[in-house]
């Protein structure tokens, strides 16, 4: 993997991409399709042959991309979105120094790669299944992300898995972040450059 400003941006869109669809699940009960299946897709995508071939295309991470330009600000959507990104990322370094979880982790997401053979990713029984992974492997880790959202719709189980299977891809997508040279620094000083660059790609889509 190469560790340069564009597959960091591609990595981060990533991230974007799965808090963004996290926040509108949690809200309305639903997201865009493509932009999900995506995500979801990028889990089981463990031996890619570069960073955007997680993801598929570029085009495939345009939510990410606009999340990433316009979305992290300080309005309460943006600070919600922020304190997702903030928590996935912290998740991530824990999981790093945990190699019993880490391992658990691969065991588990290459059972679920299995599965896809029998079942189409965005089935409920393979959500079901994610979501599992993240609450069996990722959240005993801690500390817990509280997702804010319509009470009535988080309640509903098939949310609740689309919410858990989405976490787990933006672990998936902090793992690649971090695989890539991503640094928190990058965060705090090399965010403006990741912005500038995610327009050129926003642009070309």
């Amino acid at each position: 993997m190469a560790n340069t400003l564009y597959d960091r941006t591609i990595a981060f869109a990533g991230i974007c991409q799965a808090v963004a669809l996290v926040q509108e699940v949690a809200k309305n009960g639903h997201c865009d399709r493509d932009a999900f299946e995506t995500a979801i897709k990028s889990i089981i995508c463990m031996n890619p042959s570069n960073t955007v071939g997680v993801y598929g295309r570029e085009a495939d991470l345009k939510l990410g991309l606009e999340t990433l330009v316009k979305g992290i600000d300080s309005t309460p959507t943006g600070s919600e979105l922020t304190r997702y990104i903030i928590s996935l990322m912290a998740l991530e370094r824990k999981l790093d120094s945990r190699p019993d979880a880490m391992s658990q982790l691969g065991d588990r997401i290459s059972m679920a790669e299995r599965q896809t053979e029998h079942f189409e990713i965005l089935e409920d029984q393979m959500l079901s299944n994610l979501a599992s992974i993240y609450l069996d492997v990722i959240s005993p880790i801690g500390p817990r992300i509280q997702v804010s959202g319509t009470p009535s719709v988080l309640q509903q189980t098939s949310n609740q898995h689309k919410v858990r299977a989405l976490l787990l891809a933006g672990i998936r997508s902090s793992v690649l972040w971090r695989q890539v040279g991503g640094k928190r620094r990058h965060l705090i000083f090399g965010r403006k450059k990741m912005v500038e660059q995610a327009q050129i790609l926003l642009a070309r889509i």
